[in-house]
């Protein structure tokens, strides 16, 4: 099988409404305050956040879009833009996962939304990211998860088929994308969750 993690919310930890309580308590001081103000930044990770990710947009102009938009300071938006790639610490129960799916023969891939600044940074301070057989990062492509063409885009470049191949996946619109396309899916929530779902499926 051909297994293709998602990186944020899976094998990086990515836990925005927590990310935004500690790094702007003046602003979300509970966690109604943050799921809300993690909505009105991110956008459910579309609108100008998305274009971050597609790579059509550079940090210091998703900034000031950011400020005007949510009427936020500046200074607060670029401290949660360049704080993020420190929030993304590997998720050791997940990379155990994808070493042990290694060690069955299973074939390694990435596909994740990421824009360019963070992918680069995890590359540099993350060996075990040249350990993937290939990857592929949106900003690179100027494509995103969940339409269709980086989805093709990914089987050509790993050279895959789609009927053989299971992407492991945060995002419900992600993995609901990935079945459309051919491909298998497994809609990640914790390590443990996913683990038992490889086992019943055999790959563990």
């Amino acid at each position: 099988m051909n297994v293709v993690f998602d990186f944020g919310g899976v094998l990086f930890r990515w836990q925005p409404h927590e990310f935004m309580q500690r790094l702007l308590p003046h602003v979300a001081s509970d966690e109604a305050s943050a799921r809300s103000l993690v909505q009105r930044f991110f956008e459910g990770f579309g609108g100008d956040w998305g274009e971050f990710d597609r790579g059509t947009v550079a940090a210091p102009e998703l900034a000031r879009r950011i400020a005007q938009r949510t009427a936020l300071a500046l200074t607060d938006v670029q401290n949660v833009i360049d704080a993020v790639p420190d929030e993304l610490q590997p998720v050791l129960p997940t990379m155990a996962l994808a070493q042990r799916l290694g060690e069955r023969g299973h074939r390694l891939f990435y596909l994740s939304n990421m824009p360019a600044p963070y992918a680069e940074h995890l590359e540099l301070r993350h060996d075990f990211i040249a350990g993937f057989e290939a990857g592929v990062f949106s900003s690179r492509v100027q494509l995103v998860k969940p339409e269709a063409a980086i989805f093709s885009h990914a089987l050509n470049a790993f050279g895959i088929e789609a009927r053989d191949t299971l992407l492991i996946d945060d995002l419900l619109a992600n993995t609901e994308a990935a079945r459309v396309a051919g491909w298998q899916a497994l809609h990640f929530r914790d390590a443990a969750q996913c683990e038992a779902e490889l086992v019943l499926r055999g790959l563990l």
